[in-house]
């Protein structure tokens, strides 16, 4: 969240059962493109393609925190249609190419929110969305339509009859600060002989200084054409081209109501020939043609999986959980392979491969990457191996937050470490060993560059934790940096740096050095050893003046923050009886907060705060300590009270789609409390059927029969027609295919997963 800022399986054999009656084919549940558009959730509606480079949707603002993607339901107008979009971000970026189909007096500037007439803005109505394609009909009277391939987005614009024009702004970003560097310092715009627009710009907003081109192709020659410069001053009569650093073009139609108006635009991140030939690839076809291809495709990723049972509320929550958690990573290199490294320079890929952009590594490594490398092991082995690249391209090493070609730097940590672990120990096949130079480097060369997310290093590794009087953010900190070297340390093993991988499991404990024992929380802790004497774990941060002790989390949540070595967390917080007491206290305790708490700690049951990644498995680790019933009661009522079918059914950002797997897993009845771990604790399934297709035919079926909202506890398992004691399954296991059935309840079953042999492994070994 953020604020600032091919596997090998064998097919399992199903024993026969009874069988609820359910349809043969059970319909598909449609997406509700309008939920998280509200409140934080921080999505766009308009059209996309699974993992495309081009988001093609409505701009209503562009400089709230409301409107990090563009768009916030509830605002009263539209701007126009942009190509680019970030999905569920804290930060906002992108927008890039603003088409506003218009009628009247021409209007350069979009005006304020407040005041639509103003300004080129416009009031709406008639709003629909579905994979693939979005419609507004606009108070001017335009009807306007978009759809998309992966590297174009194409408008239909049906204008009444009379006069109207296009208006292609590149430049309707927020204003620039005075004293501060231009938010764009460098743009262009050029029509060409055979009427093809092209332009690009350079920005410097989240991702500094990332260029983007696009080449635009319209069904119809403008009647005349009009560029606009700097401080919208007007270009000669008859120029071709304007460049300046906010550029502007407006196309005339004396007849714009005769036809309706087709735009085809493609874009590139490496220059305009890149966009031409994008353009020219997947800019043929007419607008039905390209709006069925889109559903077709969308289709064939939300069948990945299918349930039965439930609301019609909760059904749709999940197909669109399913469908956000399918937007990002985003597509980022060009039709002939081309694409821009995190070292700034072109490459050329090889062929089949692809680049991606996008990557919010400090929450999608909780839930969405293990979701992806079970409903679609290929699509995740493809982004580990741009991950891989990435690694080896930075000069910062494994990717934090890359954006279009830049290191953002944004959180905490090294996350893409992770994913290439928890992919390597679930036999996704990639050059793991390429990265290690890379990763060793960020892991214990405390001379090379910092990023904001790497500060600390150092002193990490002598003191065996970040001191709180010398860096910001140091308690979590030290324990992200700890998950790191734990993924780390399995990577090196795996490709045969045992000294690295011991060095790397030994530092994987400092966690232990930020937790104090005395008062049971993670506490700050001083460069002389000392601890923050007037602790209290509802704040930030010892010194809130100056800066935080946490990474939008208090000591409540950073408590629980550890995902890799749960019994040693249980042991040094004085055993399975105090463990689990303070479990109950968090989800208990008053669910106050500082008045400088960000707006990202959201959705909050006592001190526990789903609107944010940090404690998102907290209530899977009942099953630890043998009370797996207690993690069944709160993931139903986490499941029902945290997601609605409503614009505002995300309760905090959903951040790339984290917190959409986390609904979709946690729905299926298992999640990945440490995804290196490849291992599924159970929860409470939602549903009363979900069949997950997986590769090579193969379907895993989870069975809840008669489960209703009344049901929330687990009384029994049984896993392709036996008996299953354990409260946790395997990745290796559950991957084969079959049917995993729960027989729900109303009360809960204390024995079942109680015994030690049964809890679920952590830190790469059983219970002892």
């Amino acid at each position: 969240m953020l604020t600032r800022r091919g596997l090998l399986a064998t097919t399992a054999t199903i024993a026969a059962a009874p069988m609820p009656a359910f349809a043969a084919s059970a319909p598909r549940a449609a997406p509700n493109l309008f939920v998280g558009t509200g409140g934080d959730g921080h999505t766009y509606p308009g059209a996309t393609l699974p993992f495309g480079m081009v988001q093609l949707s409505p701009d209503t603002d562009v400089d709230r925190w409301d409107t990090c993607s563009g768009y916030h339901h509830g605002d009263a107008s539209i701007m126009g249609f942009s190509h680019t979009h970030l999905s569920g971000t804290g930060i906002g970026d992108m927008l890039d190419v603003l088409v506003v189909p218009a009628r009247g007096p021409v209007r350069l500037l979009p005006g304020p929110l407040a005041d639509p007439d103003a300004g080129y803005r416009q009031r709406y109505s008639d709003e629909h969305a579905e994979p693939g394609y979005y419609r507004v009909a606009l108070e001017n009277g335009v009807r306007a339509e978009l759809t998309v391939t992966d590297r174009t987005g194409w408008h239909r614009y049906t204008f009444p009859k009379g006069a109207g024009h296009i208006l292609v702004d590149l430049s309707h970003l927020i204003a620039d600060k005075p004293g501060a560097r231009p938010l764009i310092d460098d743009a262009s715009l050029a029509i060409d002989a055979d009427g093809t627009l092209t332009g690009s710009r350079r920005v410097f907003r989240w991702a500094r200084g990332r260029r983007v081109h696009f080449a635009m192709q319209l069904s119809r020659r403008p009647d005349r054409i009009v560029f606009y410069g700097d401080a919208d001053a007007e270009q000669p009569a008859g120029a071709r081209r304007v460049a300046g650093k906010r550029v502007k073009a407006v196309l005339f139609y004396d007849d714009a109501g005769a036809a309706p108006l087709l735009i085809r635009c493609g874009i590139s991140a490496v220059d305009v020939a890149g966009a031409r030939a994008n353009l020219a690839a997947e800019g043929s076809g007419d607008f039905d043609a390209v709006r069925r291809a889109a559903a077709r495709r969308w289709a064939t990723e939300l069948d990945a999986i299918r349930i039965e049972g439930g609301t019609a509320d909760q059904r749709a929550i999940m197909a669109s959980a399913l469908y956000h958690a399918m937007v990002a990573p985003t597509l980022f290199s060009d039709v002939d392979g081309r694409y821009v490294g995190l070292d700034r320079q072109v490459h050329a890929l090889p062929a089949g491969q692809r680049a991606y952009s996008t990557y919010s590594l400090w929450d999608t490594y909780r839930t969405l990457h293990p979701l992806l490398t079970i409903i679609a092991p290929d699509r995740a082995a493809s982004l580990v191996t741009d991950l891989i690249r990435q690694t080896q391209q930075s000069p910062y090493g494994p990717p934090v937050w890359p954006l279009q070609g830049v290191e953002t730097g944004t959180m905490i940590g090294w996350h893409a470490v992770p994913v290439l672990a928890e992919a390597q120990a679930k036999g996704i096949r990639a050059d793991y060993a390429a990265a290690w130079p890379a990763i060793a480097k960020r892991s214990f060369d405390f001379a090379a560059p910092d990023l904001e997310s790497s500060q600390g290093r150092e002193p990490y590794d002598r003191l065996g934790y970040v001191p709180a009087d010398r860096v910001n953010e140091s308690v979590s900190r030290t324990q992200e940096y700890a998950y790191d070297d734990w993924a780390a340390s399995r990577l090196a093993q795996a490709i045969g740096r045992t000294p690295d991988a011991t060095r790397l499991r030994k530092r994987s404990g400092n966690w232990r050095n930020v937790i104090d024992p005395a008062v049971g929380f993670a506490r700050p802790r001083f460069a002389d050893g000392g601890w923050w004497k007037d602790y209290d774990p509802i704040q930030l941060g010892h010194d809130p003046d100056r800066w935080r002790d946490y990474t939008e989390a208090n000591g409540w949540q950073a408590t629980f923050l550890n995902q890799h070595d749960i019994y040693g967390l249980i042991a040094h917080m004085g055993g399975e009886a105090r463990f689990e007491a303070k479990l109950d206290a968090l989800f208990s305790a008053p669910s106050t907060l500082p008045k400088n708490a960000p707006p990202d700690i959201s959705g909050l049951v006592g001190q526990y705060a789903h609107g944010n990644e940090p404690d998102q498995h907290a209530a899977y680790l009942y099953a630890f300590v043998g009370a797996p019933w207690k993690t069944q009661a709160m993931i139903r009522r986490l499941c029902t009270e945290m997601y609605k079918n409503a614009p505002d059914g995300v309760i905090g950002n959903d951040d790339c789609g984290q917190m959409s797997a986390w609904f979709v897993m946690s729905a299926l009845g298992f999640y990945p409390v440490d995804p290196v771990e490849a291992a599924y604790v159970f929860g409470s399934p939602l549903f009363e059927r979900a069949t997950v297709t997986l590769p090579g035919g193969r379907q895993l079926v989870v069975e809840a029969p008669g489960n209703t909202e009344a049901t929330p506890y687990v009384g029994a398992v049984s896993w392709n027609g036996r008996p299953w004691t354990k409260s946790w399954i395997a990745h290796a296991e559950l991957v084969k295919g079959g049917t995993l059935r729960f027989t729900m309840s109303a009360t809960p079953n204390r024995a079942f997963g109680r015994a030690m042999a049964d809890r679920p492994p952590s830190s790469g070994r059983a219970p002892v």
